[in-house]
């Protein structure tokens, strides 16, 4: 067993919704380390069960510069004090890494770093002044962390060519056995589908860049369909307008964030899964969403995008279908190809995808870049 038994897990986010944390905590949880998330009240404080600790900062400031600070300063004080010599330091992307770095030598313990996105190339912060500041912290910060993962290989690559230094990937999939972590009863209500009709589905932030927009502006050519549209962001309210411009407000149902026991429930239930983000630079367009491995392990079809990662997957595994251009009419066409297969057209093929892409395997990569990280 390791020598360290204690994590500080750090989060800017209210851990609620963030499967990819509570993945690697109930791993390492289970494994004998001794697990404290600390996140924020960002977005609320929706209860949680969990077995291991947790604590949310409660923030004053929601808004990102501010939050940020506040959250990085309140993060430090805290795992200064929280930490001794059989502590072990998990930041995840860049926005927490500061402080976690900053102990790590202060207190001389490990850090391990987990960058889920390339937090510098979002396009929520393209060419404005705080990508500098992102930039600088990442040129200074990313060469020194010896114990380093992200989600994909083409962020893998990006880090090593940038920065030379290249994280192992451990992809953001599903456990294998999904179904002991469903809710047995589901607690959401669904929009009335009495005349059968088929499920298109979105899950994941509304943020730019999403392709939301564009499933909106698709929906009003395809006949017989709902599209579900389940998590939140900034860009919300402006695609609930976008809905009733385009009269489809009676086909596009905004769910809001769901807790991923139930979010298990409903994913089957679709006919068919949205992937569409677009180009909004390197973040994006290296991206490997969680969501992907979502719809696989719930054996429903994909739409994606051409994204290189996306793209991969699902014609690899030969599981869906991609879009060449973001037009309402490439989508729709798609979209109603996809309908017209099937869901059990594409099942053999999701039953094998899901076997190849879970948690489980991916635990065994995670185990031992922190057993590396106890020696």
């Amino acid at each position: 067993m390791a020598q360290h038994k204690k994590v500080l897990v750090s989060v800017i986010n209210n851990i609620s919704t963030d499967q990819r944390v509570e993945k690697v905590c109930n791993s390492l949880f289970k494994n004998g380390y001794e697990i404290l998330i600390i996140g924020t009240n960002y977005n609320g404080m929706p209860p949680l069960n969990r077995p291991y600790f947790t604590q949310r900062f409660k923030l004053i400031f929601q808004k990102k510069f501010l939050l940020f600070a506040e959250f990085n300063c309140k993060l430090f004080v805290k795992l200064l004090f929280q930490s001794d010599k059989n502590t072990l330091l998990l930041a995840n992307d860049l926005d927490t890494l500061l402080p976690n770095y900053l102990v790590s030598k202060i207190k001389k313990i490990p850090l391990v770093f987990d960058s889920h996105e390339i937090y510098s190339e979002l396009p929520s912060i393209q060419g404005r002044f705080a990508q500098k500041v992102w930039r600088k912290l990442e040129k200074y910060l990313i060469p020194r962390v010896k114990h380093f993962y992200t989600v994909s290989e083409g962020y893998a690559d990006f880090f090593e060519k940038k920065y030379g230094n290249r994280p192992l990937v451990i992809k953001n999939v599903p456990l294998l056995n999904i179904a002991s972590c469903k809710e047995k009863k589901r607690t959401i209500d669904l929009p009335e589908n009495t005349q059968n009709k088929k499920i298109l589905l979105y899950q994941g932030a509304i943020n730019s860049c999403r392709g939301i927009d564009k499933m909106i502006e698709a929906i009003n050519f395809i006949e017989n369909a709902q599209l579900w549209i389940i998590g939140n962001g900034p860009l919300k309210k402006d695609y609930e307008k976008l809905c009733i411009k385009l009269q489809v407000e009676n086909k596009v149902y905004f769910f809001g964030e769901i807790p991923p026991k139930q979010l298990r429930q409903i994913t089957p239930m679709a006919d068919l899964g949205l992937s569409l983000e677009e180009d909004g630079g390197l973040s994006y367009r290296y991206a490997l969403p969680n969501k992907l491995f979502d719809y696989i392990h719930a054996k429903i079809p994909i739409l994606g995008t051409y994204l290189p990662e996306i793209k991969n997957i699902i014609n690899e595994n030969q599981i869906g279908e991609v879009i060449s251009d973001h037009s309402a009419f490439e989508i729709s066409e798609k979209i109603k190809f996809l309908i017209s297969k099937g869901k059990k057209y594409y099942l053999t093929n999701l039953e094998k995808t899901s076997v190849k892409y879970n948690w489980e395997a991916q635990e065994i990569i995670l185990l031992n870049i922190f057993h590396q990280a106890s020696k």
